[in-house]
């Protein structure tokens, strides 16, 4: 076997790890909000609170993102991720002992640890899938095959919990949900073994000498990147609260009073939606640029989100989902849900390719920078928890669950705004060698 086709096996397999370890991402990461409407009847809080779970996993990536690039820049790839295993076994095994102990603090506790798990892995997957794609349209291609993987994932999270609780009562805990710890921590421990085992070839094998803090500040002299680092945490905070707090409009016992097991399935549709784009994503990535597919997918996710605002919850139509019947068997059919919910459910086939063009635009021509902008990016995550949480806060004062999407609206118009004129790279005359 020749040297060149050493490297592309290596680099197959490089690709197949990173695209798994996107779906860890999206497990882990998206077991936090639906888990809001359990803490908010075990513990008897508000929306804001609820969403502290996923607030608290968020937070991690402001905490952990430039020390997650350092980490990356001197112990590579793959330690990276086999550090970031360990950790995400770690906040899974606090948040299965909360469950135990009926500790609130304890929760958000296993939730900080997991978000440092979440932080280093994205760290590593999406420069990593972008440069094995050779940067450009093939790189964008690439993450969205990896972020395929990870809507799966992200649609049989909530639908699992949702089939797992059941009903919203005074009784319901975290005990309900054992069955997806008990699953996310097994599936790490895989995950670690057979990654320990195999050979990844990295693709930035030759490094800077330059320290990570010049390479930091260097980085932030690129207006497209430090606009697209604001697009992330804007395009987070949009992704995860339109089905985070959807969820808990729909289940609340004081409003529209719906069966978690049928609103699991809706806001699992959402995510089902984000793969079905992703997939388009890929299929077009060669020849649809990432800043035309966000302008599209951002103006049209305005409109849905101001149809959801403006439509009467009285309005009903008819979803798909699973549902459980008076004798606890489940069944599949259709559910009247309001419209409101459709709409909103409709715009995961936007949010969808979103990730992956913005990381696209806002790295492109960085050269010797992509991990130091990497790290940095992992910082703005943290939008996924601030802006769900501050979502709910407005629901909670504003006790209007319509009024808080109108955070989401102000999203997507800064989305359009970076697609069209933000991402364009200014900055052509500074040195990425």
């Amino acid at each position: 076997m020749t040297t060149t086709q050493k490297n592309q096996n290596g680099n197959i397999v490089a690709i197949v790890m990173m695209v798994i370890l996107f779906g860890m991402i999206s497990f882990v990461t998206n077991l936090a909000a639906p888990m809001g409407k359990i803490l908010k009847e075990q513990f008897e809080i508000s929306n804001a609170l609820g969403l502290f779970g996923n607030l608290a996993n968020f937070i991690a990536y402001a905490v952990m993102g430039i020390p997650g690039g350092i980490l990356l820049q001197k112990v590579g790839y793959k330690k990276t991720a086999l550090i970031a295993i360990v950790v995400g076994f770690i906040g899974v095994g606090i948040q299965l002992l909360s469950g135990h102990l009926g500790s609130f603090i304890v929760y958000l506790s296993g939730a900080f640890v997991a978000g440092f798990s979440m932080c280093l892995l994205n760290t590593v997957v999406n420069p990593m899938l972008n440069k094995l794609g050779g940067d450009g349209n093939r790189g964008n291609q690439l993450i969205q095959v990896g972020g395929s993987f990870n809507s799966i994932m992200a649609t049989f999270t909530p639908m699992f919990v949702g089939i797992l609780v059941g009903e919203i009562t005074k009784s319901t805990n975290i005990a309900k949900v054992f069955p997806v710890l008990y699953i996310a921590m097994s599936v790490f421990a895989l995950v670690f073994f057979i990654l320990w085992m195999v050979k990844i070839v990295e693709p930035n094998a030759t490094k800077t000498t330059e320290p990570m803090k010049t390479l930091m500040l260097g980085t932030l002299k690129f207006r497209h990147f430090v606009l697209g680092a604001i697009a992330i945490f804007v395009y987070v905070g949009v992704e995860v609260g339109t089905p985070g707090v959807l969820d808990l409009w729909l289940t609340d016992t004081k409003g529209l009073a719906i069966s978690t097991t049928i609103s699991g399935f809706v806001c699992g549709t959402y995510w089902f939606l984000m793969l079905i784009g992703r997939l388009v994503g890929v299929a077009i990535g060669k020849k649809v640029s990432s800043k035309r597919m966000l302008s599209v997918t951002s103006l049209v996710g305005l409109i849905l989100v101001a149809c959801a605002i403006f439509a009467s919850t009285s309005t009903l139509v008819d979803l798909p989902v699973l549902q459980k019947g008076v004798d606890g068997a489940l069944s599949f059919g259709f559910a009247e849900v309001p419209i409101n919910a459709m709409f909103l459910v409709l715009l995961g086939f936007c949010t969808s390719i979103m990730w992956g063009g913005i990381f696209n635009l806002a790295v492109e021509g960085l050269g010797k920078y992509l991990a130091a902008a990497s790290g940095i990016f992992m910082v703005l995550v943290c939008g996924g928890g601030i802006l769900p949480a501050l979502q709910g806060w407005i629901a909670d004062i504003a006790k209007n669950y319509q009024v808080s999407y109108w955070l989401i609206f102000a999203g997507l118009a800064y989305l359009l705004f970076y697609a069209l004129i933000g991402s364009k790279n200014v900055n052509k005359d500074i040195p990425t060698d």
